[in-house]
């Protein structure tokens, strides 16, 4: 069963203030508002694959059956999701299950992720498939059983509301806000702290972000952090386990 569901009065809702967007090169988006692009510009399909899914150990920790619960800060243009789907389509087990949850204070639109996906033709099965089933006004908690072991939800308004009103814990997390120079509210201590709490036990994260006040704030939340070399020549990014 496919669903959307959009419920402004018992969850977060999108603000009135829509993002606003640049397109460079032709189909890459820019926000005016953070003053950053969604993805990386060298190629953020295989970024999504370095940082995101390598930094959690994935597809590795999909060989054993049962639910996987990931969460994401900011689901942007649905790019890792898309990514992440095709992977997982790829190593799942027949009793497997894949629950993707994002948190995202400004959906886009189904146009939208359309044309900030089609770039990557790698994924073009699964951006056709989010794209089609995406609803007309996202706001509220978007609901969506992308297929049989697969199920995306967004919760639309700020991610530390979101996160804290959640009542399940996740396996692995995608912190992928905008750059925490541009966007520091995304990278809080609060917000980790609230993220830590919901992370099941030897629960992992990963980032593209290096910043010393993230680190920081992540090593204080409980978090046992690393290092590891980053994606497309940037020097550094950050992965670790809830201790």
């Amino acid at each position: 069963m496919i669903s959307s569901i959009s419920d402004p009065e018992n969850g977060p809702e999108r603000g009135n203030e829509q993002q606003s967007l640049e397109w460079h090169e032709g189909d890459m988006p820019y926000s005016t508002a953070f003053g950053d692009h969604f993805y990386c510009r060298t190629d953020g399909r295989l970024e999504c694959d370095h940082v995101f899914l390598g930094g959690n150990g994935l597809p590795q920790r999909w060989t054993r059956d049962g639910a996987f619960q990931i969460g994401e800060l900011g689901f942007g243009t649905g790019l890792n999701l898309c990514e992440t789907w095709r992977q997982w389509k790829e190593s799942r087990t027949p009793l497997g299950f894949l629950s993707f949850t994002s948190f995202e204070l400004y959906p886009m639109t189904a146009q939208e992720l359309d044309r900030a996906l089609i770039r990557f033709p790698q994924i073009d099965a699964e951006r056709e498939a989010l794209v089609a089933l995406w609803p007309d006004q996202p706001k509220g908690t978007i609901a969506l059983d992308l297929d049989a072991q697969t199920r995306l939800t967004v919760v639309c308004g700020p991610a530390l509301t979101g996160i804290r009103a959640q009542d399940t814990t996740f396996d692995a997390w995608f912190l992928d806000g905008f750059a925490p120079a541009r966007n520091p509210d995304m990278w809080s201590l609060e917000l980790m702290q609230a993220l830590h709490a919901k992370t099941s036990p030897d629960g992992t994260f990963a980032t593209y972000a290096a910043a010393g006040f993230v680190r920081r704030n992540l090593t204080a939340s409980g978090f046992q952090v690393e290092r590891r070399k980053g994606f497309a020549g940037k020097r550094e990014m950050l992965c670790g386990t809830k201790a």
